[in-house]
């Protein structure tokens, strides 16, 4: 057995989408997020990993392939690439992406898992009839549907009447709401916790986890010793946690390392998928004597002008088209900064292009743009050095950004992390305009000592508010930032934790010439 590594880790994981289609916006902002937390660790210092991958077991992927008259191998094959390539357009990083039915680690880990249930007494056999939404998958009980339909897709769930395997959660409802009430297992936001609490308190009842082979044509997971079934989905598709740090292997470093560790294991979900992984996922883990995550991030919905989207009403949207249109910046910074906390989102191709023009091309570009030219035309583009005790408060100001975002993204606040980083924006334009440095210079021209010092003051210091900005704002939009960064005359590299630390890295260096960095988008009338 290797040795627990005690560093201190953080291992994010997107939840795995279903293949029976391409991906869409709402798993592009999941994305989007899960790499900005795991891009702001490793600027920290933090020794970080970042999973995601594609659910390729589910009946729905099934019938997908039988609707499409498509060979269901390459049909998966081909929407499992399409969501593994997506990190490409969207500036996301992964280090690893796993498949569900091709990745050998994959069948037998969740084989393993399944055993340790097992050999708990935890797994039992019986005959079970119930309403299943084959696109939830997911049995409902009656008082659940409405008007009879799922209450996420407003389909009729399919009369389901077989024998197969029950776990016996209800076991575990004492356990979860201890763990949920304290903290240990963190839910995000608070009102998904007390949703949670509430569920569970309302009792739990023991759940199918698995289904005749036959059923789904023999595609899945086999049940253990069991040919004649496959495991359910959700034991399958949850178990990718860790079946992708090595799990079936009797020794496994990554496993050591991100889930036995002392790090913090972060699960970033959509509201419909809370359940499966607040209160099924806990319980599998604490049945098979293993440790459990740390917390779960919920995300809401992105509504289209109002509307949630679906194919049926024509209205989803491509995020690749999006990235293509607008550049990957405008997409990932509105995810960031206008994704509501409480509450559904509302994407519309006007909200995005006003939100970059005003805050990126305006605010942030042409702050970047002027103090870079003010350099230029005053100080031959040199940043002026300027001592500790004549710094403005713009720069003091500017040096509690970094912790502000912490703060707020271990609270998983991505707006407010935007917003800290977005007062020094707000607050360096005004100190040009309160200051003039155009005037300062024509005095310091002039002769005037004092106007001399203090234009060195003014620009040394707008320069280092921009360079913080860069640097904390490059989770968010790390091309973007890396574009404000060699316009300062430096590099920031993915993971660069020295870059939040740098004190006066910048003085006696000469800059490159202006240039744009956002340029703003043009909308055709």
């Amino acid at each position: 057995m290797s040795e627990q590594n005690s560093e201190s880790t953080y291992y994010v994981m997107t939840s795995i989408p279903y293949v029976n289609g391409r991906p869409h916006i709402g798993f592009a902002l999941e994305a989007v997020q899960g790499d900005v937390l795991v891009r702001h660790h490793r600027l920290k210092g933090e020794k970080s990993r970042y999973l995601s991958g594609s659910d390729e077991n589910a009946l729905t992927v099934v019938q997908a392939a039988e609707v499409q008259g498509a060979e269901l191998e390459e049909m998966v094959a081909a929407n499992a690439e399409a969501f593994r390539a997506i990190q490409i357009p969207l500036d996301v990083r992964y280090d690893d992406f796993i498949r569900t039915s091709t990745d050998p680690r994959h069948f037998p880990g969740a084989q393993k898992l399944w055993r340790k249930m097992d050999a708990a007494g935890d797994i039992y056999k019986r005959h079970y009839q119930g309403n299943y939404c084959i696109k939830c998958e997911r049995f409902y009980r009656e008082e659940e549907l409405v008007d009879g339909t799922c209450p996420i897709h407003g389909t009729a769930p399919e009369a389901v009447d077989e024998e197969n395997y029950f776990f016996a959660l209800s076991k575990y409802q004492d356990k979860l709401i201890e763990l949920i009430e304290s903290n240990t297992l963190l839910v995000q936001p608070e009102h998904r916790r007390e949703e949670m609490l509430s569920f569970i308190r309302g009792g739990l009842e023991d759940i199918s986890i698995s289904r005749q082979a036959l059923r789904g044509k023999g595609w899945g997971v086999p049940v253990p010793d069991d040919p004649d079934q496959v495991m359910y989905v959700w034991v399958d598709a949850l178990s990718n946690y860790i079946t992708a740090l090595d799990y079936a292997e009797d020794q496994s470093d990554l496993y050591d390392t991100y889930w036995k560790g002392d790090g913090q294991r972060v699960h970033v979900v959509g509201k419909d998928i809370i359940r499966f992984h607040v209160v099924f996922w806990p319980a599998f883990l604490m049945s098979a004597g293993e440790p459990l995550p740390t917390i779960v991030n919920v995300h809401e919905f992105l509504m289209s002008d109002g509307e949630k989207m679906s194919k049926s009403r024509g209205n989803v949207v491509d995020p690749l088209a999006l990235v293509e249109l607008y550049g990957v910046d405008a997409l990932r910074y509105w995810f960031i900064r206008e994704m509501p906390r409480n509450g559904d989102g509302n994407f519309s191709h006007d909200r995005l292009i006003g939100r970059y023009n005003q805050d990126l091309a305006n605010d942030l570009g042409n702050l970047v743009n002027r103090s870079v030219g003010m350099l230029h035309r005053y100080r031959g583009g040199v940043v002026p050095s300027v001592p500790a005790d004549r710094a403005s408060a713009l720069k003091a100001l500017a040096e509690t950004v970094p912790a502000r975002m912490d703060a707020a993204l271990d609270a998983f606040d991505f707006r407010e992390a935007v917003a800290a980083a977005w007062e020094i924006v707000t607050r360096a334009n005004k100190f040009v305009d309160d200051e003039k440095p155009w005037e300062i210079a024509k005095a310091a021209k002039a002769g005037d000592t004092d106007a001399d010092a203090r234009l060195d003051v003014v620009l040394a210091d707008l320069i280092e508010a921009i360079r913080i900005v860069a640097v904390v704002l490059s989770p968010v939009m790390p091309s973007g930032s890396g574009r404000i960064a060699a316009q300062l005359g430096f590099g920031l590299e993915d993971g660069d934790a020295a870059a939040r630390d740098w004190s006066d890295a910048l003085a006696g260096r000469e800059l490159p010439a202006a240039a744009p960095v956002f340029p703003r988008i043009e909308v055709e009338e």
